[in-house]
């Protein structure tokens, strides 16, 4: 039986630093004295076994939800000054139905106090540079699970984030629209170099998708191993059947295996 090899660790510059993080749930650890550095301009996805605690990781991260000690920077300063981009999983729930596709993206700048003007500016730079065409004027209502989920990505990005965190973001989209949002979301992220941060329940995807996998262990959470995984984009299916992809992919599930045994 062949056994996965490791792939070659890769040392990074942290960008993303957490530092002694720690949080409970009705007196029961779910992190202890946590520590996690996240590379600048890198995709990284987080994959673990549920109830690891991987949505809470980036909601802590993002000032979504407060933890009980420890300290969260990124680009050197605490993280409450960064500019943070957040996707969520349930993206009807994070959209306003009474407005327009549009109203919706421009959101972020209208509470900035940002002109009108400058709002529809930014938005058709948006669009272009990702050669998106979509309806903006029709209610968000209207559209497909998958264009709400593509409107609530560029809502994220609007406001030029340092950081991206997308949390689960393909869970509730049919195969269809997955593969349509996952390639816009390589556009972006080959566009812009953002330092982004996905949560996938999925671990081909969670390969298919990252320069590193960060995998989780069960609770208390710790990390089971930084994958690196360096491969061109844009990515496609067929590397699927890459050597690296699988040789990455099944390492990684050796990995999960024994954590799910222990």
């Amino acid at each position: 039986m062949m056994t996965a090899t490791a792939p070659p660790e890769v040392v990074d510059e942290s960008f993303i630093a957490v530092r002694g993080l720690s949080k409970a749930f009705g007196g029961q650890a779910l992190y202890a004295s946590f520590d996690l550095d996240l590379p600048k301009g890198k995709l990284t996805t987080i994959f673990g076994p549920n109830g690891c605690g991987k949505s809470t990781l980036i909601n802590m991260m993002s000032g979504l939800i407060d933890f009980d000690a420890g300290s969260v920077e990124i680009g050197g300063q605490d993280f409450r000054a960064a500019r943070i981009g957040y996707v969520f999983q349930n993206y009807r729930d994070s959209l306003f139905p009474w407005c327009s596709a549009l109203e919706n993206i421009e959101y972020p700048l209208k509470l900035r106090g940002i002109s009108r003007s400058v709002q529809r500016f930014r938005v058709e730079a948006l669009l272009a540079q990702f050669e998106i065409t979509l309806d903006l004027n029709r209610p968000i209502y209207e559209l497909s699970g998958g264009q709400q989920q593509l409107v609530a990505i560029l809502r994220a990005l609007v406001a030029n984030p340092e950081v991206l965190f997308l949390d689960e973001p393909f869970s509730a989209l049919d195969y269809e629209m997955t593969l349509y949002i996952r390639d816009k979301l390589q556009t972006v992220f080959m566009e812009t170099g953002l330092t982004t941060v996905l949560v996938s329940h999925d671990l081909e995807e969670a390969v298919y998708l990252a320069d590193r996998i960060l995998l989780l262990s069960k609770r208390p959470t710790r990390i089971v191993e930084l994958i690196s995984y360096e491969t061109p984009r844009p990515r496609t299916t067929d590397i699927m059947s890459d050597p690296q992809f699988v040789a990455v992919k099944a390492h990684a599930l050796e990995l999960f295996r024994r954590e799910m045994q222990r």
